[in-house]
């Protein structure tokens, strides 16, 4: 398993211990000129929510994984976090933005697996 996917699955793993709805991961591996070959998208039910999830994000990859973000964004917000590890891209919304920008299906050609909640 090469290193994009096992960062995936500690992603997954992080969202879902804080139990993060609607997770999705978007596979671009077989897409060329794309920005990462994965993107884990799931939500929060409340800005708390999206904050806790990031955090879980970034403190169980760098305690897994030696993993530390090139970049994070709207974590302390709450509303919209993206965590960037460069292959991974991680968006973690409010439902409502979620809606709005659907960025899953901005590549019409990536592959989607949506991940059960976790209740």
């Amino acid at each position: 398993m090469d290193n994009a996917k096992i960062i995936v699955n500690n992603v997954v793993a992080a969202c879902q211990e804080k139990k993060a709805r609607n997770i999705v991961i978007v596979d671009m591996t077989e897409m060329i000129g794309t920005i990462c070959q994965y993107f884990v998208i799931c939500e929060g039910r409340s800005p708390t929510q999206v904050s806790a999830i990031g955090e879980e994000v970034i403190d169980s990859l760098k305690k897994n994984m030696k993993e530390r973000p090139i970049a994070s964004d709207g974590v302390v917000e709450g509303r919209w976090a993206g965590i960037d590890y460069g292959t991974v891209i991680v968006h973690i919304f409010l439902p409502e933005l979620r809606e709005f920008y659907d960025i899953e299906h901005l590549w019409a050609d990536a592959q989607l697996e949506t991940i059960p909640d976790i209740d």
